[in-house]
């Protein structure tokens, strides 16, 4: 009776871990070592580029939304520890991508959140979809190599994993090509 209680135990410890474990998923439907999935950039200047254009580069993508709390949180350590400190850097791109909301709605994130890099819109969640789940949160950001694949990936923000890429941003930018 007990061998049978024992393993219970274990099976049921065993369930409540992996469905913690899908419950903080971060549903990304890309991993490092991916090729990055190509998309148009369309600039609110009207300049546009494929995402690929930009091999050679590092580029950092960071999903957002204005009714994000969490975003409007981690954007003032992007601003001042990764964009300020790469922005006259031509081999870093960072590039944030609003997710389903209009070039208005995004202009007035950009002053509320005190950002000064690019923020596109992506009004129908096609690029996001390229990289997570449909129904899947934002506050994530995406790391790309010079070759144009996924090297660091994130989700939501907690203070260790935004130092760990940002070392892996200036690791990768140390790296000629």
């Amino acid at each position: 009776m007990k061998k049978i209680a024992i393993v219970l135990l274990v099976l049921l410890m065993l369930t409540i871990t992996f469905a913690a474990k899908e419950k903080i998923s971060p549903q990304h439907i890309v991993k490092v070592g991916d090729k990055a999935p190509d998309f148009t950039i369309k600039y609110p200047d009207g300049t546009q580029k494929q995402l690929s254009d930009l091999r050679g580069k590092v580029v950092m993508l960071q999903f957002t939304a204005s009714w994000c709390p969490v975003c409007l949180r981690e954007m003032p350590f992007i601003e001042k520890e990764i964009y300020q400190e790469h922005k006259d850097n031509p081999d870093f791109v960072l590039l944030g991508i609003d997710l389903k909301e209009n070039s208005d709605k995004i202009a007035e994130f950009i002053k509320t959140a005190n950002i000064t890099y690019p923020i596109i819109s992506d009004i129908d969640g096609k690029i996001f979809e390229l990289y997570a789940e449909k129904e899947a949160g934002v506050t994530r950001n995406i790391i790309i190599n010079r070759k144009g694949k996924i090297a660091f990936l994130t989700r939501l923000f907690e203070q260790s994993e935004f130092n760990a890429m940002k070392k892996k941003i200036n690791t990768l930018l140390k790296k000629k090509r």
